[in-house]
């Protein structure tokens, strides 16, 4: 049996995303497995594991929005920014108030520069920060742009508070604990993490990792198609199957609803996704 497809695993705490995929990859095997966005060990919730020919769409769920509900700690410093690392006392947070917390968030909001954590799998002259931090190396991490959507306090219990966050692709929660926490003088570092979200997979319809199983992954397993459904959708006939698989054009045809400036799903008589196409309306195209 050949797999291909999507999950939506809630990755328990103390994994790591790699250790997920190697859970997925024995179930499916000879078929090839990879996750579309590390979680650290740390963190939970919603990690999309691409199944067979679906890790071609790795990417174009990766640059979906994320959410997330982060737990922190007033007056912490840690090496990671979170409370894996080596967490050593800040300054005093008695001071803080919800309000002072609130009077920072607009710092963190729209594009932003910002510094990934030491700890982390940005890559520096080719090589992961955390590995050369791990071999005792300095390193130097640039900011670098990313995008908060928004930011709001959800849970203010000093010297714990939680932040639900949505934002885009690169965007280290971790580094905006830590940043909240410098600006309010005392440091902070990120006790938990949940991704609730990554476009339209919610935590909510996530598949706990001990229930998969060569049973139940049959239940659970999305069609590819699942992670594009927002676009226009273009059946195909045999000819045309193989037209396109050949890298050759084909004509539009009629897309109910589209406006043929973007991109088109392609599916074939069985409705199985052959790929996605960008329309060209000019030649009238696919």
């Amino acid at each position: 049996m050949s797999w291909c497809g999507l999950l939506n695993v809630d990755k328990p705490m103390g994994m790591t995303s790699r250790q997920v995929v190697d859970h997925v990859q024995k179930l499916v095997r000879p078929d090839k497995a990879g996750h579309a966005g590390t979680l650290d060990p740390l963190a939970t919730g919603v990690l999309i594991v691409c199944v067979g020919t679906a890790t071609r769409l790795i990417t174009r769920i990766q640059q979906g929005r994320k959410r997330y509900v982060g737990r922190f700690l007033l007056g912490k410093h840690s090496d990671t920014d979170d409370t894996d690392g080596e967490v050593i006392d800040g300054g005093d947070w008695s001071g803080v108030t919800r309000q002072s917390l609130e009077q920072t968030l607009p710092g963190f909001l729209g594009s932003i520069q910002q510094t990934p954590p030491r700890i982390s799998a940005v890559k520096v002259a080719g090589h992961r920060a955390y590995k050369l931090a791990r071999r005792g190396e300095v390193v130097e991490l640039q900011p670098r742009p990313v995008e908060v959507f928004s930011l709001q306090i959800s849970r203010f219990e000093p010297p714990e508070f939680e932040l639900e966050i949505e934002c885009g692709s690169g965007t280290y929660v971790r580094s905006i604990g830590r940043d909240m926490g410098e600006r309010l003088g005392c440091g902070a570092v990120m006790s938990a993490l949940r991704r609730t979200a990554i476009g339209r997979f919610a935590v909510a319809d996530a598949v706990p990792l001990g229930s998969l199983n060569a049973t139940s992954l049959l239940d659970v397993l999305m069609a590819p198609q699942a992670a594009v459904a927002e676009l226009p959708r273009r059946g195909l006939d045999s000819a045309e199957v193989v037209r396109v698989r050949q890298g050759r054009p084909i004509p539009w045809g009629f897309i109910p609803d589209a406006d043929c400036h973007g991109e088109v799903t392609l599916v074939d008589s069985a409705n199985t996704m052959i790929g996605i196409a960008l329309a060209d309306p000019v030649q009238q195209q696919l």
